[in-house]
């Protein structure tokens, strides 16, 4: 009976605060991933090129309505929720047709990319489905937000790329070969661990995988065999 007592705060607790500290999490790294077009280089060529402004904007934007929209479900202001749900309709598609005017004005065919990029490129579309599948359920809450964090999700390539730059003058004594194994140790583990915190998050809750969580997971698993192997 102790061990029940002790659950019961403990599901409360990961109920109402996974979502908004996953999504401030999100925004973070992309904050971080990005700093120096933020903040410290923000004279940078990229900064002047309406492609990656816009691309830039609109991603900042998406993750920025993300931490906030989980911030207001947990405060229980749904009504307010409920209204910037449209203007995150809006910035979706904005996120959307800005990755396609990057993909098409930067890399000249399929072959000219790199990995991560050519992840990027295939997880859009699953991005854009899941946008549209979470605005349409978005009366099953249970449902509606696992399917809007998992598409933020499958936008996290550009920002997991950077987003470990900022540590690398930490990495001054080891070779370039090194830095680039600690990238790809930090780039793996990073995006799998926010999908396993999601499953984590589920059976707490219900001593399961939610089905949203579960086919997320693996079409994200499956297209990352595709991309590597054939």
């Amino acid at each position: 009976m102790a061990s029940v007592a002790y659950q019961r705060p403990w599901r409360s607790l990961t109920r109402r605060w996974y979502f908004p500290v996953a999504s401030a999490l999100l925004l973070a790294l992309t904050l971080l991933g990005f700093s120096d077009n933020l903040f410290t280089d923000i004279g940078q060529p990229s900064n002047a090129d309406p492609k990656f402004v816009a691309h830039g904007l609109f991603c900042l934007a998406w993750m920025t309505l993300l931490a906030v929209q989980a911030n207001l479900v947990g405060r229980g202001h749904i009504r307010l929720h409920g209204a910037l749900g449209v203007a995150g309709t809006v910035v979706a598609i904005g996120v959307v047709l800005s990755t396609l005017w990057v993909f098409v004005a930067v890399w000249k065919g399929w072959e000219a990319m790199p990995i991560v990029g050519k992840a990027n490129r295939i997880l859009l579309p699953g991005y854009a489905l899941l946008v549209l599948l979470g605005f349409l359920n978005r009366r099953h809450p249970d449902r509606h937000k696992r399917l809007m964090f998992i598409a933020s999700l499958y936008m996290m390539e550009p920002v997991l790329s950077r987003a470990f730059d900022p540590f690398e003058p930490l990495l001054v004594r080891f070779s370039d070969s090194q830095i680039d194994a600690g990238w790809w140790v930090f780039f793996v583990l990073m995006w799998n661990a926010l999908f396993l915190s999601l499953m984590a998050y589920d059976w707490t809750l219900s001593g399961r995988i939610h089905a949203v969580t579960a086919v997320g997971y693996a079409w994200f698993c499956m297209l990352w065999a595709i991309i590597w192997f054939v």
